[in-house]
């Protein structure tokens, strides 16, 4: 699944927030949308769990602050 979390004006440490996520799931993704200010992160965690990773880099955001989105999969390559 793919979640979005607005940073605003808060900075964070990519490395360390996909380390954090990939210690739980290890196919978890981040990047980051420098133009909207949005870290996207593509990961089979849900939002509590999302959140507490973030919490462990430094970045503070609840559960409620995370977005899931809706799903772009059209099943054509079988996973």
């Amino acid at each position: 699944m793919e979640f979005h979390v607005r940073l605003g004006e808060n900075r964070i440490d990519l490395g360390a927030v996909e380390d954090a996520l990939q210690s739980l799931d290890p196919a978890a993704l981040a990047d980051l949308d420098l133009a909207t200010r949005t870290l996207r992160v593509s990961t089979s965690l849900d939002e509590a769990r999302i959140a507490a990773c973030l919490a462990r880099t430094g970045f503070a955001a609840d559960a409620g602050a995370i977005e899931r989105q809706p799903s772009t999969c059209c099943g054509g390559c079988g996973g």
